[in-house]
């Protein structure tokens, strides 16, 4: 265990401070890709994922040979005002699920070749109803934190985080409309299902969230005001991977929304971080944008629990093993045109 922060101040400070990505290696990467057997730019964003990951790995001809996923699930208070459409006990039947490896993200993780973790956080204990003031406390927000900073394998490769708790879509909601503006409606979707009414339940329920944390206007105020715990330990996973040199590939909109806090609190705290996928999640593009991030894929995916990244794992792994692998003109006597 590493203990870098004690305080919320210690963490921000931190993230203002993270390294930047290896130039030396990246100059390399660009004049290998140059060299490479294929018209130039030929093989698209492919080439443009392996140059940014040569870069954070600090190697020009990486490989990814131990990627890590890990999935925190948490309980949220808010769950008292009816914004979804199942219970809070799933939660625990889902992180019993993934444990039994009966899960749509314990395929992907298999199918890619991918070390799965999962870890629950204090699920017998909610965090508190935003409605009503803010969802967690200093101290409790830095345990989740910290949660999250000692989940990631110091051996990985390259790092997913995904995601479970009944009610955190509204969570992430919350959280887009403290930072980015707007109203409710602008941020709300169906998350698990939701009718209609259950739509109208969670605006009102980030609307009233809004009113009775309104300094939560800060990357970490807005973390600590609204996030569950889940999303504070997918935030300090993805911190904490930023000082290992491990690039991170970003799920959907609930981790994009605890990324998002990151990001307010320093925009190149998230130049590690690569958008997997567009959820079909309504908000999940409009939260994209203000990072200034495009998706690897877009399948209309809603599931959450790391598995839309998983699936860019794919083709993350495609990039870098074409850039690495792939002889250069000079290497297979091949005339360059």
């Amino acid at each position: 265990m590493t203990n870098l922060f004690s305080s919320l101040a210690e963490f921000v400070n931190l993230v203002k401070e993270l390294p930047a990505a290896d130039q030396e290696a990246e100059s390399a990467a660009v004049d290998r890709n140059a060299q490479l057997t294929k018209p130039a730019g030929s093989l698209g964003k492919l080439e443009d994922i392996a140059l940014w990951y040569a870069a954070w790995r600090g190697n020009a001809r990486p490989s990814i040979e131990a990627p890590q996923v890990v999935i925190f699930a948490g309980n949220h208070g808010v769950c008292a005002q009816g914004v979804s459409a199942f219970p809070s006990e799933v939660t625990q039947q889902m992180v019993s699920n993934f444990q039994a490896g009966g899960a749509a993200i314990n395929q992907l993780s298999k199918c890619f070749g991918a070390k799965l973790d999962v870890i629950a956080l204090d699920l017998d204990i909610p965090t508190a109803d935003f409605t009503a003031g803010p969802a967690m406390n200093e101290a409790e927000l830095i345990a989740a934190l910290q949660t999250g900073w000692d989940a990631v394998n110091e051996n990985a490769d390259i790092l997913i985080t995904g995601e479970m708790g009944i009610g955190n879509t509204t969570a992430a909601a919350a959280i887009a409309a403290a930072l980015f503006g707007g109203s409710a409606d602008d941020w709300v979707g169906r998350g698990t299902g939701v009718d209609d009414e259950g739509l109208a339940r969670k605006a009102d329920a980030v609307t009233r969230g809004l009113a009775a944390n309104p300094d939560a206007t800060s990357g970490i105020e807005a973390l600590r005001c609204f996030g569950g715990r889940e999303l504070a330990a997918m935030a300090g996973a993805v911190v904490r991977a930023r000082t290992l040199n491990i690039p991170v590939i970003m799920d959907g909109f609930i981790c994009t929304a605890a990324c998002a806090t990151l990001y307010a609190m320093d925009p190149a705290a998230l130049d590690h971080v690569i958008a997997g996928h567009v959820s079909a999640e309504q908000a999940h593009q409009r939260v994209l944008s203000h990072l200034n991030k495009g998706a690897i894929i877009q399948m209309d995916m809603r599931l959450g629990e790391g598995s839309g990244a998983a699936t860019a794992l794919g083709i993350v792994k495609a990039a870098v093993a074409c850039h690495s692998g792939m002889a250069t003109f000079a290497e297979a006597g091949v005339a360059e045109g």
